[in-house]
């Protein structure tokens, strides 16, 4: 095996993070019998040498290798390999690039060509005994073989010998992908697909992807009619196979970020990312390509949408609750009844879609009113259920469904989110998401800013990436308006000046700047930074001379360093 690997300078090519000297060893690796030496490998190969879908000149060296390892029976795991491959072959041939054109530096054109003249391997492994590797090689079907007769004939053969939904779902893509690859010569793909859609023999799932795939084929298709018999093969029922999450793990996992090394909101980010990467049903994609070329017919996606909605199979139901909040926050109009549809799912009997729905209508731009009976229904069903330290439930779906919603009342300015907000201000599980909620409240400002008041004062504003938690506890003191918080403001903008950390030093000023002539105290700071000659960042300057302004100082102060030369610079320290 690997003959030839080392007469490849592979020193001469680079990758994502450099020389790409180390695929030698990684392409090894992925042929090791410790699974967890091949993951790493794995995952190394992904993140550098096909990065973000990416394909350099070594990537391209590597693929008679990676061939080399998904043709071996005995090699371990050959389905990921496959499956990298035809990851690697896709971003190639979408890329367009041409031996003629003159312009491709980097390695799709080889790649491409690579895979074209290896299609009759990938059709072998799309009959593989091997299921998982099946399932992976199913797509160059539709992406690496030229002769599209030869590639219909193949996927029609393979379509009544697949058992499982998966691979059906997959075969009917591969059609499609065919078709709109190839459509000057694979007419009989599409004719194909719109046969499997009007075949009443086939289960309601292989049926529904056909016509979805064959509406993604036919621009002029009719829309409402389409979307009447999507709806009608959901009804008949599209229930999943126990076993389809089995597909091959996804190319480009979202990076895993340990608590602790980055912000809280970061972190946040990326598990959002990670769970919008997950599906739960092995329609969701088929689904999701159809709301895709229904485009802005909302109408018709709201309608498809209901009938998701209301499914019997709750990963569904759950991905369909992530749609319908996609169609409200990028579609203007009146979304009521899918509003209430997601609303319903508050009610639904699995946690993770309750999950959802709750983080749906609090993602909205304005949280619905509609929503607000809902929302404090399930704030208080989980309170009589988990108890009062619900906010910190160790069952996370319920946790994630419980602070939802209590965010969510909170930006409608409801006070019965104040428990929840108070259970993470005082016990500090994610309270950085309460500080942000507290600002609804303004009438629960006794309660709540002595909580804020001492988490401010607690900071160590030279810990790594406090300065976010620390802006986020200012802003929303100085929403709040309390002129209990006044002390510990100042006295924050105090000690960042003296650190030179001046993001928390604008933040600082900005709600000295909302606290308006109460912050009066506080006007020898705010003039000492506004002065001409204070060495300061050049971006305190402007935000000091709004704070004496809305404070109260003398008018001549503001404009004296609004209009005057900024002064001695002074050491600047970090933005933020």
């Amino acid at each position: 095996m690997f003959d030839g690997l080392h007469d490849i300078d592979w020193s001469q090519m680079n990758h994502a993070y450099g020389t790409a000297e180390d695929v030698p060893g990684l392409l090894r690796a992925l042929a090791s019998a410790d699974g967890e030496e091949r993951g790493s490998a794995l995952d190394r190969f992904h993140g550098a040498v096909h990065h973000q879908g990416d394909v350099y000149r070594c990537t391209a060296a590597s693929i008679p290798f990676l061939l080399e390892l998904a043709g071996d029976a005995a090699v371990p795991g050959r389905a990921a390999v496959v499956d990298l491959l035809v990851g690697i072959g896709r971003a190639a041939v979408e890329y367009g690039a041409t031996e003629e054109s003159g312009w491709d530096f980097s390695g799709h054109y080889r790649a491409a060509a690579l895979m074209r003249e290896q299609a009759e391997t990938f059709i072998g492994f799309a009959t593989d005994s091997d299921r998982l590797v099946r399932q992976a090689a199913i797509p160059a079907l539709g992406l690496f073989v030229d002769d599209a007769e030869r590639a219909v004939a193949v996927l029609r053969d393979r379509l009544p010998a697949e058992p499982g939904v998966v691979e059906r779902l997959l075969l009917v893509e591969a059609t499609a992908t065919l078709a709109l690859r190839r459509p000057g010569t694979s007419v009989s793909a599409a004719d194909w697909l719109s046969a499997l859609a009007d075949d009443t023999a086939l289960d309601a799932t292989t049926r529904l992807a056909a016509l979805i795939q064959h509406a993604r084929c036919t621009p002029d298709f009719h829309a409402r009619e389409a979307t009447r018999t999507a709806v009608a093969l959901l009804r008949e029922g599209t229930a999943p196979a126990d076993d389809w999450w089995l597909t091959p793990t996804p190319a480009t996992p979202a990076p895993v970020i340990e608590p602790g090394s980055a912000p809280p909101d970061v972190i946040a980010a990326f598990e959002d990312l990670d769970r919008h990467a997950t599906v739960h049903s092995p329609v969701t994609g088929l689904l999701r390509a159809f709301h895709e070329v229904l485009g802005a017919r909302v109408p018709e996606r709201t309608m498809l949408l209901a009938e998701q909605l209301r499914g019997t199979d709750p990963g569904t139901r759950l991905d369909a609750v992530r749609m319908g909040a996609g169609i409200i926050r990028s579609w203007g109009g009146d979304h009521g009844p899918l509003v209430a549809l997601i609303g319903a799912r508050l009610a639904d009997p699995y946690p993770g879609v309750v999950a959802e729905a709750a983080v749906a209508l609090g993602a909205c731009h304005r949280v619905p009113e509609a929503a607000r009976p809902a929302l404090a229904a399930l704030v208080t069903a989980h309170r009589a259920q988990d108890g009062p330290q619900v906010w910190a439930s160790p069952r996370r779906d319920v946790r994630r469904a419980h602070q939802a919603a209590v965010l969510a009342l909170a930006r409608l300015g409801d006070e019965r989110a104040l428990p929840g907000l108070l259970v993470a201000l005082d016990g500090g599980v994610d309270a950085w998401q309460a500080v942000q909620a507290a600002q609804w409240l303004p009438g629960a400002a006794g309660q709540l800013v002595p909580r804020l008041v001492e988490r401010l004062l607690g900071f160590d504003l030279d810990q790594r990436w406090i300065d976010t938690e620390v802006k986020s506890t200012l802003h929303t003191l100085g929403h709040l308006g309390d002129t209990a918080a006044l002390g510990a403001v100042t006295e924050v903008l105090d000690r960042a000046v003296r650190g030179e950390q001046w993001g928390i030093v604008r933040s600082a000023l900005a709600a000295l700047q909302r606290f308006g002539p109460a912050a009066a105290p506080a006007l020898p700071a705010i003039r000492a930074l506004a002065a001409p000659d204070a060495a300061v960042d050049p971006g305190v300057a402007p935000a000091a001379v709004a704070a004496l302004q809305a404070v109260g100082g003398d008018a001549q102060d503001g404009a004296a360093t609004a209009a005057g030369p900024a002064g001695p610079a002074g050491p600047a320290g970090p933005a933020g």
